[in-house]
């Protein structure tokens, strides 16, 4: 039997102080059905940790003169995963190379949306031209205008890298929240976590639901709101 004080499988730990009242056996299990909606908090938490850590370690490490880290290696497995997806999702052709427009609503995907001038001066810098080697830094021929540019994955991935390196910890926690959130309302409701959980395909039973909720809408106005949920990833 869990004890009484394991958290729910969708939610970080926190402690019990009632032992005559403890939280529902769903908090306790860690069935394979609640794991995908608890690394949904746990695995973001854990990844702004990695990300902070890396940060510190980068400025410690880097020797006078020494070429800087590769981007990808700054960032969790999770990280280059989402990344890698995302270049081979929009590259409809499979050449190993986006466009503008696929460039665009690859980033998109990860949470980024330039603007336009944005995407063109990224494109500037890294693209190569469309009968360019699928290399990166390949030498640009300067007739062709910046919307007509490629990016090969390595390019995208260097981009993408110091992209999410520099996002604000909050923005990522306020993302995730809004996948929950879906219609603005501002807390995440039962009716949001059974969503998330068809959308995902988890088998979590009712109770299990509620329980989430009950244990972390702490003014017990009917959800977990933008600063429960904040307070929950940032422990």
């Amino acid at each position: 039997m869990a004890s009484a004080s394991q958290p729910h499988s969708s939610f970080p730990a926190r402690p019990y102080n009632n032992i005559r009242n403890p939280p529902p056996a769903a908090f306790g299990t860690q069935s394979q059905p609640a794991l995908a909606l608890r690394q949904k908090s746990q695995l973001e938490r854990e990844r702004l940790e990695r990300e902070r850590l890396s940060k510190e370690n980068q400025a410690q490490i880097q020797q006078p003169g020494a070429p800087p880290a590769a981007p990808m290696n700054i960032l969790s497995d999770e990280q280059r995963e989402e990344i890698n997806e995302a270049f081979g999702l929009f590259d409809n052709d499979k050449d190993q190379r986006i466009d503008y427009h696929e460039f665009k609503v690859a980033l998109k995907a990860l949470g980024f949306d330039l603007p336009k001038p944005e995407i063109l001066t990224l494109l500037t810098t890294h693209g190569i031209a469309p009968d360019a080697a699928p290399r990166p830094g390949g030498v640009r021929d300067p007739n062709v205008p910046p919307g007509r540019l490629l990016l090969t994955l390595p390019s995208f991935q260097s981009i993408a890298s110091n992209l999410i390196a520099q996002r604000d910890p909050r923005d990522e926690i306020l993302r995730a929240f809004a996948l929950f959130d879906s219609d603005d309302k501002g807390m995440i409701t039962l009716e949001d976590l059974r969503r998330v959980a068809r959308e995902l395909g988890e088998g979590l039973e009712e109770d299990e639901l509620v329980a989430m909720i009950e244990e972390f809408d702490l003014e017990g106005k009917g959800g977990v709101g933008r600063d429960e949920f904040i307070q929950i990833c940032m422990g």
